[in-house]
């Protein structure tokens, strides 16, 4: 590792001083716009002009809108660190923002355009994103981490898939969900197998230096990432196969295998630290859920996944932009009321999303309950750090 570089003076806006900034705002707001968006467009009859069929919309919106731009926000603050050059600030960062509005708006509204047009459009982000992680690990020879332009490449595959599905190839675009889906579920379980031992360690050793501390990196997590790998990939491509199945559950159960070695339990006085144990767990169970299910039938495949898109994904996003933003804007990694109801939020809406499956009589309900927990969630989120992203860094009392 070697140390963060300090950041170049500029005369950009503080919103385009890091890449944290734009993209965990961005992340924020449209997860708390979309979701109601969607389920309106679903119950009330509202037509919009979106450049898929609504449910295609919804499922690659929060892949490709919500999820990516917690990605890139996240890479652009994680890679400096990891190759010691200058992050992407001002101009450069800014036109990479704009691309992402651009494809949120050619997705929204670009239904009457000529067929490429959208597609184009919305494509552009996610190469762009690529070229320019894959510029600054290959500069700082950082192979260490080119796994990372492994998954945006695969990112990039998945939406391409969508986009060539939409056109009446519905197969395809399924296939290009999952395949997002699956790659972000991957990124939980790399980068989350690398943080939250580390995070919990580093606060276990501050409260007691001769206690107990997380289980090192070993053979468990190397079999856990190897079963979560194949059985997501056999799952893209043979998702109602029993062999998928099977080895989803097992992941799932070597996920939590994991995760118990970590010492959660201790870290529940933390929330901000908690938070990162509860996603990880959120990942056992929608693995082994989604495995589960494929043999018991509980519920719709549909209603399986949400544990991990809703759950894990949503749940990891929260909890990682929340601490990834107080550090960066030189506050204290400490929990507050507000962000405690916030990740609460966060799992509540997976819960009711689950139980809209199950409950009979009160599908709509349930789902528009969970729809409102989830974006209760983002719209707190944006609500507490839009002033210190927006904003040069500096000590905040709040």
């Amino acid at each position: 590792m070697t140390a963060i570089p300090r950041y170049r003076p500029s005369a950009a806006p503080a919103i385009l001083s890091a890449g944290f900034r734009p993209f965990f705002l961005l992340s924020g707001l449209w997860a708390a716009f979309a979701v109601p968006l969607w389920l309106l467009l679903l119950a009330a009859g509202m037509v919009l002009p979106v450049a898929m069929a609504p449910p295609l919309w919804h499922a690659h919106e929060m892949i490709f809108g919500f999820g990516l731009a917690t990605v890139a926000g996240f890479l652009f603050t994680a890679v400096p660190n990891w190759t010691g050059r200058m992050p992407l600030q001002g101009a450069p960062l800014g036109a990479l923002v704009l691309l992402w509005f651009l494809g949120r708006a050619a997705m929204l509204l670009g239904g009457g355009l000529a067929a490429p047009i959208p597609a184009i459009l919305d494509l552009a982000f996610p190469l762009a994103l690529l070229a320019a992680i894959g510029r600054e690990i290959l500069a700082g020879r950082n192979w260490r981490n080119l796994p990372v332009l492994v998954a945006i490449g695969m990112l990039l595959l998945a939406d391409l898939l969508m986009q060539i599905g939409a056109a009446g190839r519905i197969a395809l675009a399924l296939a290009g969900a999952r395949l997002g889906i699956a790659t972000l579920v991957a990124l939980v379980t790399l980068i989350g197998g690398r943080i939250i031992p580390s995070f919990t360690r580093n606060w276990l050793q501050r409260r007691d230096p001769q206690g107990r501390l997380p289980a090192p990196f070993g053979r468990l997590d190397r079999a856990a990432l190897a079963t979560s790998a194949a059985a997501l990939a056999l799952w893209v491509v043979l998702p109602d196969s029993a062999a998928a199945a099977v080895l989803l559950f097992a992941a799932g159960a070597a996920h939590a295998l994991r995760l118990a070695r970590w010492r959660g339990i201790a870290t529940l006085a933390e929330p901000l630290l908690a938070v990162l144990h509860l996603g990880y767990a959120w990942i056992a169970f929608g693995l082994a859920l989604l495995g589960a299910n494929h043999f018991l039938a509980l519920l719709s495949a549909s209603a399986a996944l949400h544990a991990l898109t809703v759950g894990a994904i949503g749940t990891m996003t929260l909890a990682v932009m929340a601490r990834a933003s107080l550090g960066h804007t030189g506050q204290a990694l400490t929990s507050s009321s507000l962000l405690t109801t916030v990740f609460v939020l966060v799992s509540v809406a997976a819960i009711l999303r689950l139980l809209a499956a199950i409950v009979p009589g009160n599908y709509e309900l349930l789902l528009d309950l969970s729809g409102a927990a989830w974006a209760g969630a983002f719209s707190l989120f944006v609500v507490r750090f839009a002033p210190l992203l927006a904003r040069s860094r500096r000590r905040d009392p709040g």
